[in-house]
């Protein structure tokens, strides 16, 4: 779509508030178009939308439809829909009905890819920190970088920055197969590994949704130490934290602790220089060398790239620190697949080391985890139950469904009794209310406790800061 084109458009999204949704939002209202759009919550996402000029509706009536057709009339209205809007949504249905113009985010994002040099990342685990960090990097080495990404970037403090610049780090996302819709300059693939089992239903299903992608790119970067994506990929431009040999980026740690990282950089089998990185945890490493070898890919000079290391930050959710009530410290984690809680853990332990280190008291980690969706948990449940049980209490919150339907009437109870087989120390806890009101006695001092999850159990903190603070 062309930049006269688009100034004549108008695009109304049904889910709005949606990170994906808001960023691609906020995206077009930058190239100014007309946008409005509704969603059942309001959220810092739809504020700063009405802030930039997006009509927010807070219901989905098809009362909606009508009155973005009758206020836009000398505009192409575009109405645009993501995978977790369901076909009986009323707007939807009227939209569908009077055969209007619906178009999936993702032939939004697309459109918005094709108009820059784009760096595209993908892959099952770590998208979002990748995009951040790589977002980073090129802003401040190049100022000629936008972004658009399912996660709020420090440096912008938003999850769009769309300017009419040269480079475009573009999240994708491989949930609902519409990863082949997306052509770029540089495609990344993070690691592969078996999820959303709501629309794949096997490890071959993912690969392809891959490989499609990786043909639509003109280059592909990959992750040398992820088994999968190394075993059915081929590119010259890999990526390792395990081994300088045969790939030609390569960051190996020496030291890690719970502030920083340090490691010898290689490229090309070459030593080039020590880099001392300012985020702790091997799989950030691994988002944080892929995103230096994407920057290296378009030219980026390392002697900018290595200066400017140093103001690297997590996406908010991620191993966020949201606060202490009564020496209790709580930390915000998007985990939400076996693998991911697995590194979160893993995190969480080098942090109450490095506590131990410094102080007497014994810490406990305690892990909090709302589970994501019927056919996840239904998919995982071992795994889960493996990877919950290295902490040492375990709350167990009440499944969120994402609107799926739960026809094998799923429970939390399946995990929590999985887990107690291997750590006594779980309960199944329904809600964060509950959690709130006996925090003392779920908890106590010295706790470094991980909030885990990819539904509304972020709320956590703002509940519990309201009743303790």
């Amino acid at each position: 779509m062309d930049k006269k084109l688009l100034l004549k458009s108008h695009f109304h999204f049904i889910g709005i508030g949606g990170i994906g949704m808001s960023a691609l939002a906020i995206g077009l209202l930058k190239k100014g178009c007309s946008v409005s759009g509704s969603d059942l919550v309001k959220n810092d996402e739809t504020k700063k939308l009405e802030k930039l000029g997006a009509v927010i509706f807070t219901s989905q009536i098809q009362q909606n439809i009508k009155f973005v057709i009758s206020k836009f009339t000398n505009k192409l209205i575009n109405f645009v829909v993501s995978s977790a809007i369901k076909p009986e949504n009323e707007e939807l249905l009227y939209c569908r009905e009077k055969n209007l113009s619906i178009k999936h985010r993702s032939e939004i994002l697309a459109m918005l890819m094709k108009t820059y040099t784009t760096l595209a990342v993908a892959g099952s685990h770590g998208k979002t920190s990748t995009s951040t960090f790589l977002s980073t990097i090129l802003e401040l080495c190049t100022r000629n970088s936008s972004t658009i990404t399912g996660g709020i970037i420090p440096i912008y403090n938003s999850n769009c920055h769309l300017e009419n610049t040269k480079f475009l780090v573009a999240e994708v996302d491989e949930s609902d197969g519409t990863i082949n819709k997306y052509k770029s300059d540089i495609g990344i693939i993070n690691n592969i590994d078996y999820d959303h089992c709501d629309h794949f239903s096997n490890l071959s299903e993912v690969i392809s949704s891959f490989k499609s992608f990786a043909e639509n790119s003109k280059k592909l970067l990959l992750n040398f130490d992820c088994e999968i994506s190394r075993n059915n990929f081929y590119s010259n431009c890999k990526w390792s934290n395990t081994t300088a040999k045969n790939v030609a980026y390569a960051i190996i740690p020496t030291e890690i602790n719970s502030k920083y990282t340090i490691g010898k950089y290689y490229e090309n089998e070459n030593f080039i220089s020590s880099l001392n990185i300012p985020i702790p945890g091997l799989h950030n490493l691994s988002n944080i060398t892929a995103a230096i070898a994407a920057s290296r890919m378009i030219g980026v000079d390392f002697i900018e790239i290595k200066k400017n290391i140093k103001y690297l930050k997590l996406p908010k959710k991620r191993f966020e620190f949201r606060g202490q009530i009564d020496e209790r410290s709580l930390y915000d984690d998007y985990a939400h697949h076996p693998n991911e809680i697995k590194e979160t853990i893993k995190l969480g332990r080098l942090f109450i080391q490095q506590k131990h280190n410094n102080e007497c008291q014994k810490s406990r980690l305690i892990a909090i985890f709302q589970p994501h969706r019927y056919s996840r948990v239904k998919q995982f449940t071992e795994e889960f139950a493996e990877e919950l049980s290295k902490a040492d209490v375990i709350y167990v919150t009440s499944i969120y469904g994402a609107g799926e339907g739960n026809e094998d009437k799923i429970t939390s109870k399946i995990i929590t009794d999985l887990i107690y087989k291997k750590n006594k120390n779980v309960i199944y806890i329904n809600n964060y209310y509950e959690v709130t009101k006996n925090f003392y006695k779920l908890t106590q001092k010295g706790d470094l406790i991980l909030n885990m999850g990819a539904g509304d159990c972020h709320n956590l903190w703002s509940i519990l800061s309201e009743k303790y603070n």
